[in-house]
């Protein structure tokens, strides 16, 4: 048993990634391009549905809204990352702490939920198109979006509702570069077996069972093509092969952080930094590089902005 008689812990120590400042120095520049790059990138694709009305399609509207939760997904611990890279003591307090846990989970929960979406989105344009329009009409994005913030939002406090009253000792070092609710709940005084439990079912097993409904869905998608326009099966291949891409690299962090038998330091480090730095670049990359009319609006975009820029 744990020392039941517990002080009250304001701050957190959180360990990093590395002590040495050559080090530091390269993960400083590395971090500072991809999350820069990333925020801009998504920019980028929101700027341009919002700019284009050849993009103005329930398809565009979700992948925009997906770039916006990107750039929430890296701000939640990006910034905090990088300012602490050279500092010695790398401190947060229990608040803020509590809030970048929940802004991870809650964009989190809502990206996972937005993925969902895109897929219904895809099969109703592949498998139903002639009732495309008049299913994923206007009102119904508005509602789904709204539906994807609420369950990410309920999803995050749910994971926090038991560990926010947690009791904490001396010891409140949490060997990250930030606040990761595993190990956040490691450091209470207190048998957390069952809460632990509970936080793997809520975020891995449902980021498991959503992952493989998501791939199921795309496998039937790509066989009702295959089966009924092999003239279109080219086009449907690039997008759907676009969405799977973006549902590995989402979904591979979250199912081996939490359902992993044989958890490390090392690799626990290295998912949170795919998941805070690589996803949210590489998504804009994705979609922007395997898609033409996305990369002829930005064309169009660009081009509208140094013809201001003339102008003055």
């Amino acid at each position: 048993m744990r020392e039941e008689n517990h002080s009250v812990v304001s701050e957190f120590v959180l360990v990093g990634l590395t002590s040495s400042l050559e080090i530091q120095l390269v993960l400083f520049l590395v971090f500072s391009v991809f999350y820069v790059a990333g925020i801009l990138g998504n920019l980028l694709i929101v700027l341009t549905v919002m700019s284009d009305f050849h993009l103005h399609s329930p398809m565009y509207f979700l992948l925009a809204n997906l770039s916006f939760i990107d750039m929430w997904v890296s701000s939640s611990a990006a910034p905090k990352m990088i300012s602490d890279v050279f500092k010695e003591r790398k401190v947060i307090s229990f608040q803020d702490c509590i809030a970048q846990i929940f802004f991870i989970h809650a964009t989190g929960g809502t990206e996972m939920v937005l993925l969902v979406i895109m897929a219904l989105d895809r099969y109703v344009a592949i498998c139903r198109p002639l009732h495309y329009v008049t299913i994923m009409n206007f009102h119904t994005c508005i509602l789904l979006l709204v539906a994807a913030w609420i369950i990410g939002i309920i999803h995050s406090l749910i994971q926090l509702v038991f560990a926010v009253n947690l009791p904490f000792c001396d010891h409140n070092e949490v060997d990250s570069f930030y606040c990761d609710l595993p190990r956040f709940i490691k450091l209470a005084c207190t048998d957390t077996y069952r809460l632990e439990l509970t936080v793997s079912a809520n975020s891995g097993f449902i980021s498991l069972g959503t992952f493989f409904l998501l791939i199921i869905s795309y496998m039937f998608i790509w066989i009702t093509v295959w089966q009924h326009s092999s003239s279109g099966l080219s086009k449907a291949l690039s997008t759907l092969s676009a969405h799977i891409t973006v549902v590995v690299l989402f979904f591979g962090p979250c199912i081996f952080a939490y359902l992993w038998p044989f958890p490390t330091v090392p690799g626990d480090k290295f998912l949170a930094i795919f998941g805070v730095f690589i996803t949210p670049f590489m998504n804009p990359v994705i979609y922007t590089f395997r898609n033409k009319e996305m990369k002829v609006a930005m064309r169009r975009l660009l081009s509208q902005i140094l013809s201001f820029r003339r102008l003055f």
